[in-house]
Order: C-alpha cells, then sequence, then structure tokens
C-alpha cells in the first residue's frame, strides 16, 4: 500500500502541477491585460488561487515521496493537497484526477499495514 500511495502522490502531484500551471497563469494573465467582459474575468481571490497552485503540488509530490518511509506525515501531506485543490478550484473536469490520486494515495497511506518505526528525527 505504501509503493500504491507513492506512486499515486507523485501523479498526483504532477498533474495538479498542470492544473496549476494553468491557474497561475490565467490569474497573470488576466491581471496583465485586463479582463474581457462575458469571456475572461478575475477569480475572486486570485492570491488564494495562486497559492493553492503552487503549494497543493508542493505537498502531493512530498508526500508521495515520504509515503514509503513515513507513512502517516505522507497520507496527511496527500490529504491537505487534496483538501486545498478541492476548496480553492472544486471538482471539475480539470481537477477531478489530481483531487482522486492524491486523496487515495493519501487514504492508502494512511492505512498502510505496519506502523512507521520509531525513530530520532533529528
Amino acid at each position: 500500500m505504501r509503493n500504491a500511495a507513492l506512486t499515486l502522490g507523485l501523479i498526483g502531484g504532477i498533474w495538479g502541477m498542470i492544473v496549476g500551471f494553468f491557474v497561475f497563469g490565467y490569474v497573470e494573465f488576466i491581471d496583465w491585460f485586463g479582463e474581457v467582459p462575458d469571456v475572461a474575468t478575475q477569480v475572486e481571490n486570485p492570491v488564494l488561487f495562486q497559492a493553492v497552485s503552487i503549494l497543493s503540488p508542493l505537498l502531493a509530490i512530498a508526500g508521495g515521496a515520504m509515503a514509503r518511509a513515513r507513512a502517516l506525515w505522507g497520507g496527511v501531506l496527500m490529504l491537505i493537497s487534496a483538501g486545498g485543490m478541492y476548496y480553492a478550484f472544486g471538482f471539475n473536469v480539470g481537477t477531478m484526477f489530481p483531487i482522486a490520486f492524491c486523496g487515495l494515495g493519501g487514504l492508502l497511506a494512511l492505512a498502510a499495514g505496519r506502523p512507521d518505526d520509531e525513530v530520532a528525527h533529528f
């Protein structure tokens, strides 16, 4: 299950990066060129959109990379990533795969059979 969580977190993070590139670019494009009535308008909270477009894929990839060694931490990071994408972007055709992959990867990491080994963190 840890390997599946790792794979799903990495794939979800890469899909999230693609979505994030477009979201960040759209916000910057509208800031630069201005709104076009009835065609392209600025989002309500552009700072939130830009922050989530950077942080959610980062958390997904970090959580996936961590899933084998620290399943609990990796699972929590992937679930935060999925929740952030859902909160900011909603569930639609562009976000369904990153949200689903990160969410499932987070659940699999949390449900991993053996507990994490107790080791010193520093």
